[in-house]
Protein backbone atom coordinates (compact mmCIF):
# COMPACT_ATOMS: atom_id res chain seq x y z
CA UNK A 1 0.00 0.00 0.00
CA UNK A 2 2.76 2.58 0.80
CA UNK A 3 4.49 1.69 -2.49
CA UNK A 4 1.26 2.40 -4.34
CA UNK A 5 0.98 5.81 -2.70
CA UNK A 6 4.53 6.74 -3.74
CA UNK A 7 3.88 5.65 -7.34
CA UNK A 8 0.73 7.76 -7.57
CA UNK A 9 2.56 10.79 -6.20
CA UNK A 10 5.21 10.71 -8.97
CA UNK A 11 4.39 13.28 -11.71
CA UNK A 12 4.15 11.73 -15.16
CA UNK A 13 4.70 14.93 -17.23
CA UNK A 14 6.53 18.28 -16.99
CA UNK A 15 3.22 20.08 -16.51
CA UNK A 16 2.38 17.89 -13.51
CA UNK A 17 5.83 18.66 -12.11
CA UNK A 18 5.05 22.35 -12.39
CA UNK A 19 1.62 22.03 -10.77
CA UNK A 20 3.07 19.91 -7.95
CA UNK A 21 6.14 22.12 -7.54
CA UNK A 22 7.07 23.82 -4.29
CA UNK A 23 5.99 27.44 -3.72
CA UNK A 24 9.57 28.63 -4.25
CA UNK A 25 9.84 26.86 -7.60
CA UNK A 26 6.44 28.19 -8.68
CA UNK A 27 7.51 31.72 -7.76
CA UNK A 28 10.68 31.37 -9.85
CA UNK A 29 8.70 30.02 -12.80
CA UNK A 30 6.19 32.88 -12.61
CA UNK A 31 9.06 35.39 -12.51
CA UNK A 32 10.63 33.75 -15.57
CA UNK A 33 7.31 33.87 -17.42
CA UNK A 34 7.07 37.61 -16.72
CA UNK A 35 10.64 38.16 -17.95
CA UNK A 36 9.90 36.13 -21.06
CA UNK A 37 6.80 38.21 -21.86
CA UNK A 38 8.79 41.43 -21.36
CA UNK A 39 11.61 40.28 -23.64
CA UNK A 40 9.26 39.12 -26.41
CA UNK A 41 7.29 42.38 -26.17
CA UNK A 42 10.51 44.37 -26.56
CA UNK A 43 11.65 42.24 -29.50
CA UNK A 44 8.35 42.56 -31.38
CA UNK A 45 8.17 46.31 -30.71
CA UNK A 46 11.75 46.85 -31.85
CA UNK A 47 11.28 44.66 -34.91
CA UNK A 48 8.31 46.80 -35.94
CA UNK A 49 10.17 50.05 -35.21
CA UNK A 50 13.29 49.02 -37.14
CA UNK A 51 11.13 47.83 -40.03
CA UNK A 52 9.38 51.23 -40.28
CA UNK A 53 12.68 53.15 -39.95
CA UNK A 54 14.35 51.02 -42.60
CA UNK A 55 11.50 51.51 -45.09
CA UNK A 56 11.37 55.29 -44.57
CA UNK A 57 15.15 55.65 -44.68
CA UNK A 58 15.58 53.59 -47.86
CA UNK A 59 12.87 55.59 -49.59
CA UNK A 60 14.50 58.91 -48.63
CA UNK A 61 18.05 57.84 -49.48
CA UNK A 62 17.12 56.41 -52.87
CA UNK A 63 15.78 59.84 -53.88
CA UNK A 64 18.36 61.93 -52.04
CA UNK A 65 21.20 60.54 -54.15
CA UNK A 66 19.58 62.01 -57.28
CA UNK A 67 18.93 65.50 -55.97
CA UNK A 68 20.86 68.07 -58.06
CA UNK A 69 20.70 70.99 -55.61
CA UNK A 70 20.50 71.66 -51.90
CA UNK A 71 17.06 73.25 -52.30
CA UNK A 72 15.66 70.13 -53.95
CA UNK A 73 17.16 68.01 -51.16
CA UNK A 74 15.48 70.24 -48.58
CA UNK A 75 12.17 69.87 -50.38
CA UNK A 76 12.59 66.10 -50.39
CA UNK A 77 13.34 66.04 -46.66
CA UNK A 78 10.22 68.09 -45.88
CA UNK A 79 7.88 65.81 -47.79
CA UNK A 80 9.49 62.53 -46.69
CA UNK A 81 8.45 60.53 -43.65
CA UNK A 82 10.56 61.56 -40.67
CA UNK A 83 13.47 59.19 -40.11
CA UNK A 84 17.05 59.37 -38.75
CA UNK A 85 18.45 60.50 -42.12
CA UNK A 86 16.01 63.38 -42.55
CA UNK A 87 16.70 64.55 -39.00
CA UNK A 88 20.46 64.52 -39.61
CA UNK A 89 20.00 66.47 -42.84
CA UNK A 90 17.63 69.02 -41.32
CA UNK A 91 19.98 69.61 -38.39
CA UNK A 92 22.84 70.27 -40.82
CA UNK A 93 20.70 72.81 -42.70
CA UNK A 94 19.76 74.60 -39.48
CA UNK A 95 23.44 74.81 -38.60
CA UNK A 96 24.19 77.09 -41.56
CA UNK A 97 22.41 80.26 -40.33
CA UNK A 98 23.25 79.41 -36.71
CA UNK A 99 26.97 79.43 -37.51
CA UNK A 100 26.87 82.66 -39.52
CA UNK A 101 29.38 85.22 -38.28
CA UNK A 102 27.96 88.61 -37.14
CA UNK A 103 29.52 90.46 -40.05
CA UNK A 104 28.10 87.94 -42.51
CA UNK A 105 24.43 88.50 -41.70
CA UNK A 106 24.06 90.93 -44.58
CA UNK A 107 25.45 88.47 -47.09
CA UNK A 108 23.36 85.99 -49.04
CA UNK A 109 23.40 82.48 -47.60
CA UNK A 110 24.59 81.02 -50.89
CA UNK A 111 27.75 83.10 -50.79
CA UNK A 112 28.52 82.65 -47.13
CA UNK A 113 31.89 81.04 -46.49
CA UNK A 114 32.39 79.03 -43.34
CA UNK A 115 35.75 78.69 -41.67
CA UNK A 116 37.49 75.38 -41.19
CA UNK A 117 36.60 75.42 -37.51
CA UNK A 118 32.91 75.67 -38.38
CA UNK A 119 33.19 72.76 -40.78
CA UNK A 120 34.69 70.76 -37.94
CA UNK A 121 31.88 71.94 -35.67
CA UNK A 122 29.35 70.72 -38.24
CA UNK A 123 31.04 67.33 -38.28
CA UNK A 124 30.85 67.11 -34.48
CA UNK A 125 27.22 68.20 -34.57
CA UNK A 126 26.28 65.50 -37.07
CA UNK A 127 28.09 62.92 -34.97
CA UNK A 128 26.09 64.09 -31.96
CA UNK A 129 22.81 63.79 -33.87
CA UNK A 130 23.85 60.32 -35.02
CA UNK A 131 24.44 59.28 -31.42
CA UNK A 132 21.04 60.68 -30.44
CA UNK A 133 19.34 58.68 -33.18
CA UNK A 134 21.15 55.53 -32.05
CA UNK A 135 20.06 56.13 -28.45
CA UNK A 136 16.47 56.74 -29.56
CA UNK A 137 16.29 53.47 -31.48
CA UNK A 138 18.25 51.62 -28.81
CA UNK A 139 15.80 52.29 -25.99
CA UNK A 140 14.85 49.14 -24.05
CA UNK A 141 17.28 46.98 -26.04
CA UNK A 142 19.69 46.75 -23.05
CA UNK A 143 16.81 45.11 -21.18
CA UNK A 144 17.24 42.11 -23.48
CA UNK A 145 20.86 41.75 -22.40
CA UNK A 146 19.84 42.08 -18.75
CA UNK A 147 17.11 39.46 -19.07
CA UNK A 148 19.45 37.16 -20.99
CA UNK A 149 22.12 37.34 -18.29
CA UNK A 150 19.87 37.31 -15.21
CA UNK A 151 17.41 34.57 -16.23
CA UNK A 152 19.89 31.66 -15.97
CA UNK A 153 20.89 32.82 -12.49
CA UNK A 154 17.25 32.99 -11.41
CA UNK A 155 16.67 29.53 -12.84
CA UNK A 156 19.76 28.21 -11.07
CA UNK A 157 18.52 29.68 -7.80
CA UNK A 158 15.18 27.95 -8.26
CA UNK A 159 16.92 24.67 -9.05
CA UNK A 160 19.18 24.85 -6.00
CA UNK A 161 16.31 25.71 -3.68
CA UNK A 162 14.20 22.94 -5.23
CA UNK A 163 16.95 20.35 -4.75
CA UNK A 164 17.45 21.48 -1.15
CA UNK A 165 13.71 21.14 -0.53
CA UNK A 166 13.69 17.70 -2.16
CA UNK A 167 16.52 16.42 0.02
CA UNK A 168 14.92 17.87 3.14
CA UNK A 169 11.74 15.99 2.26
CA UNK A 170 13.71 12.79 1.72
CA UNK A 171 15.45 13.18 5.08
CA UNK A 172 12.13 13.83 6.79
CA UNK A 173 10.43 10.80 5.26
CA UNK A 174 13.47 8.61 5.73
CA UNK A 175 13.48 7.29 2.14
CA UNK A 176 16.67 7.58 0.10
CA UNK A 177 16.01 5.37 -2.97
CA UNK A 178 16.14 6.77 -6.51
CA UNK A 179 12.34 6.70 -6.88
CA UNK A 180 12.07 9.12 -3.99
CA UNK A 181 14.93 11.39 -5.10
CA UNK A 182 14.22 11.65 -8.85
CA UNK A 183 10.86 13.51 -8.80
CA UNK A 184 12.14 16.29 -6.57
CA UNK A 185 15.34 16.76 -8.58
CA UNK A 186 13.46 16.69 -11.89
CA UNK A 187 11.00 19.26 -10.55
CA UNK A 188 13.90 21.52 -9.54
CA UNK A 189 15.59 21.20 -12.94
CA UNK A 190 12.47 22.55 -14.64
CA UNK A 191 13.46 25.99 -13.35
CA UNK A 192 16.80 25.76 -15.17
CA UNK A 193 15.12 24.62 -18.39
CA UNK A 194 12.61 27.47 -18.16
CA UNK A 195 15.42 29.98 -17.52
CA UNK A 196 17.31 28.85 -20.62
CA UNK A 197 14.15 29.14 -22.73
CA UNK A 198 13.90 32.76 -21.57
CA UNK A 199 17.60 33.65 -21.87
CA UNK A 200 18.35 32.21 -25.32
CA UNK A 201 15.78 34.29 -27.30
CA UNK A 202 16.62 37.41 -25.29
CA UNK A 203 20.36 37.14 -26.00
CA UNK A 204 19.69 36.35 -29.66
CA UNK A 205 17.39 39.38 -29.97
CA UNK A 206 19.88 41.65 -28.23
CA UNK A 207 22.72 40.66 -30.56
CA UNK A 208 20.49 41.06 -33.61
CA UNK A 209 19.27 44.54 -32.69
CA UNK A 210 22.71 45.68 -31.49
CA UNK A 211 24.13 44.69 -34.88
CA UNK A 212 21.40 46.63 -36.68
CA UNK A 213 22.09 49.66 -34.49
CA UNK A 214 25.80 49.53 -35.32
CA UNK A 215 25.02 49.27 -39.02
CA UNK A 216 22.58 52.20 -38.87
CA UNK A 217 25.13 54.30 -37.01
CA UNK A 218 27.69 53.64 -39.72
CA UNK A 219 25.19 54.55 -42.44
CA UNK A 220 24.32 57.81 -40.66
CA UNK A 221 27.99 58.73 -40.33
CA UNK A 222 28.45 58.13 -44.05
CA UNK A 223 25.34 60.18 -44.79
CA UNK A 224 26.74 63.03 -42.71
CA UNK A 225 29.80 63.05 -44.96
CA UNK A 226 27.52 63.15 -48.01
CA UNK A 227 25.68 66.16 -46.58
CA UNK A 228 28.96 68.00 -45.99
CA UNK A 229 30.04 67.15 -49.54
CA UNK A 230 26.74 68.54 -50.86
CA UNK A 231 27.27 71.77 -48.93
CA UNK A 232 30.77 72.06 -50.38
CA UNK A 233 29.40 71.50 -53.88
CA UNK A 234 26.77 74.18 -53.33
CA UNK A 235 29.37 76.61 -52.06
CA UNK A 236 27.87 76.82 -48.57
CA UNK A 237 31.09 75.72 -46.93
Amino acid sequence: MPLLQVTEAIPSSPWEMVTHATPVTKFVLVLLVVLSLVSWAIMFAKWWEFRAVHAASRSFMSEFEHQPTLESAQSLARRSIANPFTRVFERAIRFLPESRAPEAFAQAESTMVMSGSRVEALRFLLDSVTSEERDRLGRFIPWLATIGSVSPLIGLLGTVLGVIDAFIGIATKGSGNIAAVAPGVAEALIATAAALSVAIPAVFGYNLFANRLNRLEGELEGFGSEVIALLVREGRI
